[in-house]
């Protein structure tokens, strides 16, 4: 509107505010007179009054003046203007008493104002000085809001958190937004009104839903708990509703934060899972003041793992990688985000076998996490060498020089695919893992084994891929509408692999509980979901077919395999044969890879892993022999 393309001239301001105090005054004299219209009263009062407006004037202009009410942009009035115009029309009502009382007992016996007429004539005042500047107010956010089609949000928690993320968004003229009503878990809330919306319960989401038509919940609750969460967000999509958060408070500056920094909901909440209880007092005393080598640092597990070891105040911290600019930006992370940490970086392979002897012997780590890995089970189904070679023979170089050095523990992290492998990078794992737990009965460095499954948002896993063909317009790629996974987040199972860590003894294989193991297809309809896309709309899922090596579903625990409890409710051990000195079998193995005989290099992996049998593979007619 052009009314509000630039600032009022004050002392349009000056004579509007006069000419709401003349109208507030004559309200007054109205109210005073019981609407009555008797000529004669009126006079008389009048007469009173008539030497002595300019003096009304006089003082409302000097005091509003001093106060400099004008000088506020009417269409921002906030409540400090409020405390500004209170204090005003408060000063002029006590001059006004002041000067009524020199009038009566220096003038002629009459009060400057009667007093019914000051009492009503300063609330008419500030009332209607007030209400000018909020109806101003509201033209101006009007006529700068937002012309789109109305969203309609409902505010998931009726708290702080939720009040503020109600002001927020209405404070917010860039957006078109109109809050139907908070929902909340607490029974107590039920039915109630806060600040105009009322609060119902979770329950009522989709009866709310079908009668206003809901576009988006924000989750305002800071930490909900994981099966609330999974269950609203499962409703939400659906019924085809968008979900956002509110950002975690670290972001927020003074109390508050912008609407734009609303985020979508991410994959894990639907997983559902409890928070991890960990047993902090032994993952201390197995780490503090500890030097610890991490290798495959760079990777997914490997940074989360030092993110959390972070939290144990170890002595050093040696950030072992060959991916340079990885761990370049690792660096740079921690330096930001974990200042008080003591780290190294060094630049190796673990195939390397001097520079694996020169890094233990030089660091001389207590505690060993070995995360380096290949990974990827259609890319080492091409290249099988490459797979034993850092899989198997860096695991190997790394934990026969744990045991020259005498390092306290070795921790090795392996996967479900070292379960009754059907490829060749699940079957390396399982072959590295039966070497470290051979390794365990001849030497005093405790060797231990972790076996999870997918991570969500790890390198190389679903989510990001899934994530990128969103943001291309798809089509969402999967192998097989039949294939489950199980999965856990980073956070979860690089705690889980402390505590398994701080629990080993020696010679254990321990297996996370992942929970229950989820559909692919499923996960990519709720990722579009999530990202406020339509299904066969917006985005196209196809299905390719099963890649080489891939597995329908995954497993834990291998056909012979049962498990032990421990204290830990999400940590099991699996019980497994272990075997005697396996260095002929793998030395076998290894010299194959120079040769890239990639046949008799998987023959010989199968001669050792008898439960191995390939699925959809170049590699399946070995199994016949």
């Amino acid at each position: 509107m052009v009314i509000f393309e630039s600032r009022t001239p004050r002392w349009i301001i000056i004579l509007v505010d006069l000419f709401i105090n003349l109208f507030a005054l004559l309200f007054a004299y109205v109210i005073r007179f019981d609407l009555d219209r008797q000529s004669e009263l009126i006079q008389e009062e009048w007469d009173k009054l008539s030497n002595y407006i300019w003096l009304f004037i006089a003082v409302k202009f000097l005091v509003f003046y001093s106060y400099q009410i004008h000088k506020g942009l009417v269409r921002h009035t906030s409540t400090h203007e409020l405390n500004r115009i209170f204090f005003a029309v408060s000063t002029c009502t006590l001059v006004f008493i002041f000067f009524g009382a020199l009038r009566f007992y220096f003038v002629d016996g009459y009060y400057f104002l009667p007093t019914s007429v000051v009492i009503v004539e300063f609330l008419a005042s500030f009332s209607f000085i007030i209400g000018s500047r909020f109806v101003i107010k509201l033209i101006y956010l009007e006529s700068i809001r937002n012309k789109d089609k109305v969203e309609n949000i409902v505010i998931y928690g009726a708290g702080v958190s939720g009040l503020i993320t109600k002001k927020t968004i209405q404070n917010d003229t860039r957006n078109n937004q109109n809050i139907i009503c908070f929902i909340d878990d607490n029974k107590k809330l039920w039915d109630t009104r806060i600040e105009g919306k009322t609060v119902h319960g979770p329950q009522m989401l989709k009866k709310i839903h079908n009668k206003y038509n809901i576009d988006t919940v924000i989750i305002a609750i800071q930490n909900p708990k994981p099966q609330r969460r999974k269950a609203l967000l499962d409703e939400c999509i659906e019924l085809n509703i968008k979900v956002q958060k509110v950002p975690d408070p670290k972001s927020w500056i003074n109390g508050e934060f912008s609407s734009k920094q609303f985020v979508k909901a991410k994959i894990e909440d639907l997983l559902g899972r409890e928070e991890i209880r960990l047993n902090v007092e032994e993952i201390n005393k197995n780490l503090k003041e500890k030097t610890i080598l991490v290798t495959g640092a760079a990777g997914s597990i490997g940074s989360g793992l030092i993110k959390q070891i972070a939290r144990f105040n170890p002595k050093k911290v040696i950030l072992f990688d060959q991916a340079e600019s990885a761990l370049y930006d690792l660096q740079w992370e921690l330096k930001d985000t974990e200042p008080q940490l003591n780290f190294e970086i060094v630049i190796g392979d673990v195939t390397h076998h001097e520079r694996i002897i020169n890094l233990i012997n030089s660091f001389q780590p207590q505690i060993v996490f070995h995360a380096a890995a290949y990974k990827h089970v259609p890319l080492m189904e091409l290249n099988p060498s490459e797979a034993v070679k850092t899989n198997v023979l860096g695991s190997k170089h790394l934990a026969d020089a744990c045991d020259k050095f005498g390092v306290e523990k070795f921790i090795f992290i392996s996967t479900d695919k070292a379960v009754n492998p059907t490829n060749v990078m699940g079957a390396t794992k399982r072959a590295a893992e039966i070497y470290i737990q051979s390794k365990n009965t001849t030497s005093k460095t405790l060797f231990i084994t972790t076996r999870f499954g997918n991570v969500l948002g790890s390198n190389g896993s679903v989510i990001p891929l899934f994530q990128k063909q969103i943001e291309n317009g798809g089509p969402i790629t999967i192998t097989d509408e039949r294939i489950n996974r199980f999965f856990m987040s980073i956070p979860e199972a690089c705690q889980l692999v402390l505590e398994a860590g701080a629990m080993g003894k020696g010679g254990e294989i321990y297996v996370f509980d992942m929970g229950e193991s989820v559909k692919i297809i499923d996960l990519a309809k709720k990722m579009i979901s999530l990202s406020g896309l339509t299904i066969n709309k917006d985005i196209q899922i196809k299905i390719t077919g099963l890649r080489p090596g891939e597995k329908l579903f995954e497993e834990l625990l291998a056909n012979e395999e049962n498990t032990l409890p421990t204290h830990h409710d999400k940590i099991l051990i699996a019980k497994t044969n272990v075997r005697g000195n396996m260095n002929d079998e793998i030395n076998k193995l290894i010299s194959l890879i120079d040769g890239q005989k990639n046949q008799e290099l998987v023959l010989i992996l199968k001669e050792i892993i008898p439960e191995y049998v390939s699925q959809n593979s170049e590699f399946e007619e070995l199994d016949k022999i």
